[in-house]
């Protein structure tokens, strides 16, 4: 199960099905960012594809020599857009291809624009979400939550996002979904009835164990999502921010233009496919070794005295170049986020969030909270993150001094807007909100493994915490998911342990939850997970959730308090 592998192979299959000559890719918004995530423009060239145009822009040129690959959402905007297009082509021929099911109707429609019989081919691939990483998708949809119920438009594209990720991967599951969340369950219900419905396209080879998948809302788990992070791919995103594997580094001081904007892609880039995973103090050591050998490949090249020297030269060059590209890149991020660790206090901060969430001294993180929120060098969002961390750790303790905290807050100048995130992170995934026992507190054996895990110490106290999802999928691989918290929808049941598991986080995932996945993976042979979610958070981004779902017009945005 591979969903960078599927999405690849539904575009390379358009590709060749057009058949030898010079072509155009039409896409729209949402189905760039779906090609652009697993292909190189410089790979798609090399297929005869050489112009790449959006169905919405304007003023393109009639060129009836290249033929048109179109790869669209089945939306009613591009169906009409593309109708329009048929009937006055710019182009030879069309091969259309639609990212989920369309209706007959909109066949039929397209069928009447095309007066000059120009479309050579109608198919629906199912390649409608984002694949990040091999085991990890996203939707990229921001404010699924409307109060505790879906926003509609959010559950129609989730129903269909999700549908399309098992169609891709030839997976017809059982169904299992988190009890406590009435979101979860009707998802669960939605994507039933679009299996029901288009019962002929999920007519795959039965295998011996059927596939499962697991249907959780995010509420359960609000912490994961708020902690500072310490892996490069979600380092990168905490501090930085990927946007459909884009990050945005205009704002880092002394910049150099072609470094405003920089790619981070584990397909196109080795070194980050082999530090995505390492955390920080490794990648360090790693970045080091990597420019010795640059270093040592520079000097071999300034070498150039003979005509033999010259050619070697110029055919090792387009390497040499991407080699350098690719440490002056890596070297920039590393270095920026180390300016951040140092100007932010992230270390001291990020230390008390782990103390906090896996250990249960309150008064010694009180204390500890307290001195870190009259630190100048924490940023506010870091102050405002420790605030709602431990509301929702101490949620029930009965000497918890939220009040005093968000005065403090209010002394540090922060809007009554973000204080207000204090109350609406406890409504969003307090322990009313909660199916599960966040933090082990009437868990026997959960309150005993923390106990010996502060005696025994950890590798690194950075990253102690573990995502709930974590004990989740290891119960469901073992067989031990509760069939009251998770259960079936249907009447069937599953009598062995799986062995594919595609998981989906309603209101979003994270890169920790990734990481754990991609454990997992490599932990346990013969099991194949893949992880999903409406998006995929860093702090900034989950609160922004938390907004929309606790009132339905937003806060305010917090840009402004990362300074």
């Amino acid at each position: 199960m591979n969903v960078i592998l599927a999405i690849k192979q539904y575009i390379s299959k358009m590709i060749e099905e057009s058949g030898p000559g010079m072509k155009v890719l039409l896409m729209d918004k949402e189905t760039t960012s779906i090609v652009s995530m697993v292909y190189a423009q410089s790979e798609i060239l090399q297929k005869e594809v050489y112009l790449f145009e959006r169905i919405d822009s304007g003023g393109r040129e009639t060129m009836k020599h290249l033929k048109c690959i179109c790869f669209l959402r089945p939306t009613k905007e591009n169906v009409d857009m593309l109708a329009q297009e048929l009937r006055m082509s710019k182009y030879g021929l069309y091969y259309i291809y639609f990212s989920n099911v369309i209706s007959k109707q909109d066949v039929k429609t397209l069928a009447e624009a095309d007066d000059q019989e120009v479309v050579r081919e109608v198919q629906e691939f199912f390649g409608d979400y984002i694949a990040v990483n091999p085991h990890l998708f996203t939707l990229n949809i921001q404010g699924c939550y409307k109060g505790i119920d879906w926003s509609p438009a959010a559950l129609k594209r989730t129903t269909q996002g999700l549908t399309s990720v098992l169609l891709s991967l030839k997976k017809c599951p059982m169904i299992r979904y988190q009890n406590s969340s009435e979101m979860a369950h009707k998802l669960a219900e939605h994507v039933r009835q679009t299996i029901t419905k288009d019962a002929g396209l999920f007519e795959f080879r039965r295998t011996d164990v059927p596939p499962i998948l697991l249907i959780l809302d995010r509420r359960d788990d609000a912490v994961t999502p708020m902690l500072n992070q310490w892996t490069y791919q979600a380092m990168v995103h905490e501090l930085l921010g990927i946007n459909n594997n884009r990050v945005n580094l205009s704002n880092v001081p002394g910049i150099s233009k072609e470094l405003q904007e920089v790619v981070l892609s584990a397909e196109h880039d080795e070194f980050y496919a082999n530090n995505m995973y390492m955390n920080f103090g490794e990648i360090g050591n790693n970045i080091k070794e990597l420019m010795d050998e640059f270093q040592k490949k520079s000097q071999s090249q300034a070498k150039v005295e003979s005509i033999a020297d010259m050619k070697a030269f110029i055919e090792n060059y387009p390497q040499f170049k991407k080699m350098s590209g690719t440490v002056s890149k890596h070297v920039t991020l590393v270095g920026e986020l180390s300016r951040l660790v140092g100007k932010n206090s992230l270390l001291e901060v990020s230390e008390t969030e782990q103390e906090l969430v896996c250990k249960g001294d309150h008064s010694a993180s009180l204390q500890k909270i307290k001195t870190l929120l009259h630190d100048n060098k924490v940023t506010q969002i870091d102050k405002l993150r420790l605030v709602m961390l431990y509301a929702l750790r101490y949620e029930t303790h009965s000497n918890n001094d939220v009040s005093g905290l968000v005065d403090t807050l209010r002394k540090q100048g922060i809007s009554d807007k973000h204080r207000a995130l204090v109350s609406a992170v406890l409504e969003y995934g307090g322990r009313k909100a909660r199916g599960s026992d966040l933090f082990g507190s009437t868990d026997p054996v959960a309150f005993t493994k923390r106990f010996l895990k502060g005696l025994k110490g950890v590798e690194n106290v950075y990253t102690q915490h573990k995502p709930l999802l974590h004990s989740v999928i290891d119960q469901l691989t073992k067989g031990k998911l509760r069939e009251a918290a998770y259960p079936y929808l249907g009447t069937g049941q599953l009598k062995d342990r799986p062995q594919d598991i595609i998981v989906f986080i309603i209101g979003g995932t994270t890169f920790e939850e990734a990481l754990c996945v991609h454990q997992l993976n490599k932990a346990t042979p013969g099991v194949r997970i893949v992880l999903g979610g409406t998006a995929i958070h860093n702090f900034k981004s989950f609160i922004e959730e938390v907004q929309t779902s606790v009132q339905p017009v937003a806060m305010g945005r917090v840009d402004a308090m990362r300074r």
